[in-house]
């Protein structure tokens, strides 16, 4: 029988990768077949992601698979989550496509706490506030361009669009919709009487399916560039979500950290918690695969080692970045939480001015800067795990990281250290595992997740770090 391949498309805030998923002899194994980069555009003093720029890299990769003979049965896109794109009448972008670190959301949380208290809005929605978060971005949008939203006749998430022009289909996926702070966690469905408080246009929001939904065929015009035809699969489309699936265990009571230019630190439930503890507590309740609540903690992650060390030595490697930084004696920490760190101008200045002004020794160095951050991180999931166990009732005896964060030993040394449990370190490529996972659930390769994540254990090496 001719081996089956399935394409992720994983789209991250500073690059994207097509990566081909196969079964061969019990195990999966993932092939980077194309990558490309990516990151915000300043037009005219906005933010802004290039979508026909990424759409174009989306149809290379594709054709590159034909090139080495391996078509995919199916395809799925996964992108960060809580930014969107406005089509008009004509199926064409209305505005611009804003980016989740533009600042047009100063200011909008205060404006929708006008018509809904912040602890109201938790309780009907479960998100924590971010002021990146959909909910606010469209608040900003109908106060500085109203007659956008009044003229848009659809709302997609980014990677809703961009299934949107692989298969022609108008749909909104679960796991990305929740980022938006506009979903009713216990229906899944949009909260509806939230939307028309704010004021919201009602009718551009989509009918919300759920991960592992046949969307359709390529449109013939994509078939013709890229010279195949394949299924439009919806893998949980925010990368959260696509990672989480990929933890390699079926065991209960998992915690995990989806480890990369963000750290989501969380647990998986069937229900939410809406709780006034919950918000106090400051986690979210995302969605997953299968209707799951991902219950997380947003953390900074290592966009903040990835912005100093883009400032100060671009061509380093990280690896050699986490061993030099284990070198270093400097003892400060910083609140990775606190939002100087979101989007600031120049993070190692943001570093260094959280340091004196907390009256810490200020770190010189990149490897100073960076073994501050690294030690930080590591404080923070011990923090966010005693805060979820004390959510939860649960205890939890180990910590799984999955994601391109795996890969940093010394991190995840301090990790253990610092939580007092052991961390499972893999598999690294968690994200796009996950979109493939789901792919190959509706082909019927795997009868469930509970199946496919057992193939992840055996297919990929976990190394374990003791506390």
């Amino acid at each position: 029988m001719d081996k089956k391949y399935f394409l992720a498309i994983d789209i991250g805030a500073s690059s994207g990768r097509h990566i081909l998923g196969s079964l061969n002899e019990g195990k999966i194994e993932l092939e980077e077949v194309y990558r490309f980069w990516n990151g915000m555009d300043d037009v005219d003093g906005t933010l802004c992601w290039d979508l026909d720029r990424l759409f174009n890299e989306i149809i290379k990769g594709m054709k590159k698979c034909k090139e080495i003979g391996k078509i995919p049965e199916s395809v799925g896109v996964d992108t960060w989550g809580v930014d969107y794109v406005l089509l008009d009448e004509k199926d064409q972008i209305i505005g611009k496509a804003v980016g989740y670190r533009d600042h047009r959301t100063d200011g909008m949380d205060e404006e929708v706490y006008k018509i809904i208290s912040e602890d109201d809005l938790y309780a009907r929605t479960g998100i924590q506030k971010a002021i990146y978060n959909t909910i606010y971005q469209l608040m900003a949008l109908k106060k500085i361009h109203p007659e956008q939203m009044e003229a848009a006749k659809a709302m997609l998430m980014i990677p809703d669009y961009f299934h949107f022009r692989l298969s022609g289909k108008k749909v909104q996926e679960y796991s990305e919709a929740t980022t938006s702070q506009l979903l009713n966690p216990d229906s899944r469905e949009w909260d509806y009487e939230l939307i028309d408080m704010l004021g919201f246009n009602k009718e551009i929001f989509q009918k919300i399916y759920m991960p592992g939904t046949f969307v359709g065929e390529l449109t013939k015009e994509v078939r013709d560039m890229v010279g195949y035809d394949c299924k439009v699969v919806l893998p949980p489309t925010h990368d959260t979500a696509s990672a989480v699936m990929a933890i390699p265990t079926n065991e209960e009571n998992t915690c995990y950290i989806s480890s990369g230019t963000w750290s989501l630190m969380g647990v998986e439930m069937d229900k939410p918690n809406c709780s006034p503890k919950s918000k106090e507590a400051d986690l979210t309740n995302e969605g997953g695969y299968g209707g799951k609540i991902t219950y997380l903690a947003n953390i900074m992650g290592l966009w903040m080692i990835q912005s100093v060390r883009n400032k100060l030595a671009p061509d380093m490697g990280y690896g050699e970045l986490c061993d030099r930084a284990s070198r270093e004696t400097i003892k400060s920490i910083v609140d990775c939480q606190d939002s100087s760190f979101l989007s600031p101008d120049d993070m190692v200045t943001a570093v260094q001015d959280y340091c004196k002004k907390t009256g810490q020794q200020v770190p010189e160095t990149l490897y100073e800067l960076a073994a501050v951050i690294y030690n930080s991180l590591a404080k923070c999931y011990a923090d966010k795990l005693a805060t979820i166990e004390s959510m939860t009732g649960i205890k939890y005896n180990k910590v799984n990281i999955i994601g391109g964060g795996s890969n940093a030993a010394y991190l995840n040394e301090l990790t253990a250290k610092s939580t007092g449990v052991d961390v499972h370190a893999g598999p690294g490529e968690a994200t796009a595992l996950g979109n493939i996972l789901a792919q190959m659930i509706e082909s019927g390769l795997f009868a469930n997740l509970r199946e496919a994540r057992e193939c992840v254990r055996r297919s990929f090496e976990v190394k374990v770090y003791s506390n």
